[in-house]
């Protein structure tokens, strides 16, 4: 079993930046890949961004050029660095894993996630 962490979520004004942290904890083989979802209220959780195994990094079109990826695989942590916060990116943050990816395997899909953090709330303002 996994355990994921999230944190650094908080209230800010639009325009403004966040960074949140996840760590990983229990059995985190090496094969483990992490990745940042968010669910605004009433909508789909939607992914965010995410490493491959090897580090190769994707993020999702509405957040490019604003929001950034880093890893330290040494502490098992990924963070999220938020730029440029739009109220539109209101949501609660999660972080998600899975050990079962082959290859250079990406996490982006909902279903492929074995592990969910509790979700930190970002609440951007107007």
């Amino acid at each position: 079993q996994v355990q994921l962490v999230e944190s650094g979520g908080g209230l800010v004004q639009a325009g403004g930046s966040l960074r949140l942290s996840c760590v990983a904890s229990g059995r985190t083989f090496s094969s483990l890949t992490m990745a940042w979802f968010r669910q605004a209220p009433g909508k789909d959780r939607e992914f965010v961004g995410a490493f491959s195994r090897s580090g190769i990094i994707r993020t999702a079109n509405s957040v490019k050029g604003r929001f950034t990826i880093s890893r330290d695989n040494a502490k098992k942590t990924m963070y999220l660095k938020m730029n440029s916060l739009k109220p539109e990116d209101t949501a609660v943050y999660y972080c998600a894993a899975t050990n079962s990816g082959r290859g250079d395997y990406t996490l982006t899909q909902l279903g492929d996630a074995d592990y969910w953090g509790q979700g930190t709330q970002v609440t951007v303002s107007s």
